[in-house]
């Protein structure tokens, strides 16, 4: 049995989550009010999981209903700012519910302005580059309410970020070289980006609607079963017993539940409300405790098989099956993960850290046989998406299947009727989705009649399942909050691809980098022989680290997913032209981006764990970095050799071999140098010399491997003499 330390609150994460995250901060409400934002955020999600089992709305329609729901929900959750929320809250007459009349305002002009579009869509054709004055005050209204209500969501950066772009594409004549354009007048931008699919309700939104959101909501529901549990049940038994047990935990916690989050700052609270303590109790400092988590977190975007939102933009950017995308990820997560655990294990063996003691984990056996049934969902939609079936739908047997778990079994011994019923749903389930029935009022039907079979059945069998349906109602309303901010930020980042579709300027931009690129290259490769880079390569090298650094800037102010979006338009054209591999150059820019959040000054998922670590943010966020060091490394060697993203054009095995063999060589004696200590405390001299044999052994190709495998042989073979002679005196 787990102790009580071992055991997720979810009344808890929440409250944290609220506290770390700025995104899930919201307003207090009346009773009444929170009644009517509770049923709009439970109704939100019920559209989403139903549109994703019996069909997608015409697109413009899904995509306006969704933004409605979305950015009318804002302005009811998010204050404008707090001094007014507690000036307003005292005038019940002019904030009703808590909520300032103008809100409510913003709320019905949203609405409205939202929904026009698909009012008018059979129009829409002839309307398209000849707007009415209407069409253009409709989209006025939704251009200014979404930049606010995006200000309110995720503060001011992103909403900066599109009025710079709509400025640039307003003033085109008054800009220089090759950045000049003809210019557009308000209109002309009004119409690209509200009646066109260019702009705010593009591809961004799209998948948002159509996928991101209900992943969100699969992970929420998977947590509140207890599948997050037993993963940090399963990351405690494999690695809480060794040197520096809850760090080691934390990293294998953070990857096998960021499969569930695909969220930096969620991955960081919920395990980390568990590990960080931990790691303070058996003697880590506290600055490194909140790192690990943070830097462990981070992982979460970059884990299969749900990865982050931009993991879904992909699948729609590039025209690829999502089995694509979790193959591509796999090895570089794991590199990422193998990374910060060997700083972890470097650092534990250096302080002489302790790992946990049989009191301190929890049962293995024990939490496998009052859990195993929560593994049901993930199977069923790791199982759907590689059958080819789209994402949305095996969101949606995930969900279905996290409610049939929770509402059928509990945790402990179940009776036959509970099997019985948790069998017989899920074989309704299947025969939805692969019964090959065609008539959608027929599987309604099905679904329906197990809808409101499920309760009288659970009530004449007496079972009482790990999660009631009021908490099933709860999680669908938080799953909603979650994707508030996401839905706000796509929105926005339309109105940036939107004026890079009007005036061009994406291939511009590329045009200068490239040129830049060239010039650094061409002045730095007469001091660097050919025989060891080529210019070319040295060009791409140039490019890569220029459209890192402005990932990471970029990252500081705005969510991955929004980073990601803006760097693919801008700056992955660049990297196409210097000859890197679309999936390739996708996969660096949306890497960097991630790398966002560990990175100083602005380092969300290590200001939260620091929040719960006591420590400072700053020094969180540099020692999460140093921590996260393999994820800044390995996009430049998937980059120069493809083969580690193994589904990447022209992959070849004995080129991954050697990548792969290297990596790990290079990242143990990166963090062996990072951390100081190999098998005992290293010199100044051998850090130098494993920091340089790591660059080599990570570098692409057999030469450079050799190389830095001999330069590492003196390090490793004083290091193995010195143990020796250390452990003969214990032994005696």
């Amino acid at each position: 049995m787990t102790t009580p330390t071992t055991e997720l609150d979810d009344k808890k994460l929440q409250e944290l989550e609220e506290k770390f995250d700025p995104e899930m901060r919201f307003r207090p409400l009346t009773k009444v009010a929170a009644t009517v934002v509770g049923g709009l955020l439970i109704l939100l999600s019920v559209f989403h999981y139903y549109t994703a089992g019996f069909g997608l709305l015409q697109e413009v329609t899904h995509r306006g209903v969704h933004l409605a729901f979305v950015l009318g929900l804002i302005f009811l959750v998010f204050p404008h700012r707090h001094a007014l929320l507690e000036r307003a809250a005292e005038h019940k007459l002019s904030a009703p519910g808590n909520v300032p009349w103008f809100d409510w305002l913003l709320v019905a002009a949203i609405a409205v302005s939202v929904l026009y579009i698909p009012w008018i869509f059979d129009d829409l054709a002839f309307r398209v580059g000849n707007p009415s004055a209407l069409d253009v005050a409709m989209g006025s209204i939704l251009i200014v309410a979404l930049l606010e209500a995006t200000r309110r969501a995720m503060g001011w950066p992103l909403p900066l970020i599109a009025i710079a772009f709509m400025a640039y594409a307003l003033a085109g004549p008054a800009f220089p070289g090759l950045l000049k354009h003809a210019g557009a007048s308000w209109s002309q931008l009004v119409n690209h980006q509200y009646l066109t699919s260019q702009g705010i309700y593009g591809v961004a939104v799209g998948v948002v609607a159509t996928y991101v959101f209900h992943f969100v909501l699969f992970g929420v529901l998977a947590t509140r079963i207890g599948l997050g549990q037993l993963f940090l049940d399963v990351a405690s038994s494999i690695a809480g017993r060794y040197a520096g047990g809850p760090a080691k935990v934390s990293v294998f916690g953070s990857a096998m539940f960021g499969m569930l989050s695909g969220s930096s700052v969620a991955n960081a609270v919920t395990v980390g409300s568990l590990t960080i303590p931990a790691m303070i109790r058996v003697g880590y400092k506290r600055e490194f405790a909140g790192a690990v988590e943070a830097a462990s977190s981070t992982g979460g975007q970059i884990t299969p098989p749900v990865l982050g939102a931009a993991a879904f933009l992909m699948i729609e950017f590039l025209s690829v099956p999502y089995q694509t995308i979790i193959a591509a990820a796999a090895i570089p997560a794991f590199m990422h993960f193998f990374g910060v655990f060997m700083q972890v294990h470097f650092e534990a063996k250096r302080f002489g850290l302790r790992g946990l003691t049989d009191e301190e984990m929890p049962k293995l056996r024990a939490s496998f046989a009052a859990r195993w049934p929560t593994l049901i969902p993930l199977f069923l939609l790791i199982f759907i998406l590689v059958s080819g079936r789209t994402p949305y739908m095996a969101a949606f047997v995930g969900i279905s299947s996290c409610a049939i778990v929770g509402l059928t079994t509990r945790a402990g011994p179940n009776p036959a009727g509970a099997w019985a019923l948790l069998a017989a749903l899920h074989a309704l389930l299947l025969v939805i989705v692969f019964g090959g029935i065609e008539n959608e009022m027929v599987k309604l039907a099905l679904f329906g009649a197990g809808f409101v079979a499920t309760p009288l059945l659970l009530r004449a069998l007496k079972i009482e399942g790990r999660i009631g349906t009021p908490q099933l109602v709860e999680a669908f309303g938080t799953g909603a909050k979650y994707a508030l901010a996401v839905g706000a930020a796509a929105a926005t980042v339309g109105i940036v691809i939107g004026v890079v579709t009007l005036t061009g300027v994406g291939f511009k931009l590329s045009t200068i980098i490239t040129g830049a690129a060239q010039a650094v290259a061409g002045g730095v490769g007469t001091l660097i022989p050919q025989a060891l880079i080529s210019t070319q390569s040295l060009t791409l090298l140039v490019a890569l680290v220029m459209t890192g650094l402005v990932c990471i800037l970029l990252g500081c102010g705005i969510p991955t997913t929004a980073n990601y979006i803006i760097m693919v338009t801008v700056a992955a054209p660049t990297l196409v032209l210097l000859g890197v591999e679309p999936l390739v150059a996708h996969f660096f820019v949306f890497y960097y981006g991630v790398l966002a959040d560990i990175t100083p000054p602005v380092a969300l998922a290590a200001y939260a764990a620091a929040g719960m670590a006591g420590s400072d943010p700053f020094k969180t966020g540099n020692t999460a970095f140093r921590l996260g060091m393999a994820k800044v490394l390995v996009p430049f060697v998937f980059v120069f050799s493809p083969s580690l993203l193994i589904v990447a054009k022209g992959f070849n095995g004995y080129d991954f071999v050697v990548t792969f063999v290297g990596c790990i060589l290079g990242i143990t004696l990166l963090a062996a140098a990072l951390s100081k200590f190999f098998l005992v405390e290293m010199t100044r001299a051998e850090q130098g010399l494993c920091l340089a044999a790591a660059l080599l052994l990570i570098a692409p190709g057999l030469v450079p491997t050799l190389i830095g495998a001999a330069m590492a042989v003196p390090m490793v073979m004083r290091h193995l003499v010195a143990h020796r002679r250390a452990a003969l005196p214990a032994a005696g």
